[in-house]
């Protein structure tokens, strides 16, 4: 069975460090968003750690996520292809049409999306947890917090149906998800799904 690299070990590390602090910025973000899901405190060590841990978790986060993107933003803009691709969608995620027929360089349209769905997020995650971070800004305009906490939650809970929509279709697109365990795809996956990138890949002179 042929295989294409797809990802090197240092993206796959950095893949995998996001998405620890990730799920442990959001779980810790979650025990505060509502009451009712105040236990998950317990998972950090109580109210007061997870109050402490939440905002450098969020930060080392957003630090690790920019060396991933700065490795992977050109192959995120958006081509002629991708708005085919679009097009195309529908009969493609209803079964219809095959993957080959769409045409998708190392990121098909649906990736990228989400990719700058991810960069946008985080950034006003960011942004607007530093306005509201009493231990290094206990000063402030009331109005500008609340305005924060309101921007901040709502860039959570999209960036978390973001990445929920993002592990599915890794599950879904049967093949994928050893590219971020071994790094490695078939060739079958690569002409399958992403042809545009397969062809390059293959027409690229030996390293």
């Amino acid at each position: 069975m042929a295989l294409l690299q797809r990802y090197r070990d240092s993206q796959r590390i950095n893949h995998w460090i996001v998405a620890l602090l990730f799920l442990c910025a959001g779980l810790s973000g979650l025990a505060f968003f509502h009451p009712s899901l105040f236990f998950l405190t317990n998972l950090f060590g109580g109210g007061p750690w997870t109050r402490v841990l939440h905002p450098y978790m969020g930060v080392a986060m957003v630090v690790a996520f920019v060396f991933l993107a700065l490795q992977m933003w050109r192959d995120n803009l958006w081509t002629g292809a991708d708005s085919q691709w679009m097009r195309q969608s529908a009969g493609l995620i209803a079964g219809r049409d095959k993957a080959a027929a769409h045409p998708a360089y190392k990121y098909n349209a649906g990736q990228k999306i989400v990719f700058w769905i991810m960069v946008v997020s985080l950034l006003i995650l960011f942004v607007t947890g530093f306005m509201f971070w009493h231990a290094w800004f206990p000063e402030g305009n009331i109005l500008m917090r609340r305005i924060a906490v309101v921007l901040h939650s709502a860039s959570a809970a999209i960036l978390i149906l973001t990445i929920i929509i993002h592990v599915y279709a890794a599950i879904w697109v049967k093949g994928s998800i050893r590219a971020m365990t071994r790094g490695t795809v078939t060739e079958t996956w690569a002409a399958h799904n992403h042809p545009l990138w397969h062809r390059e890949v293959k027409e690229r002179p030996p390293a």
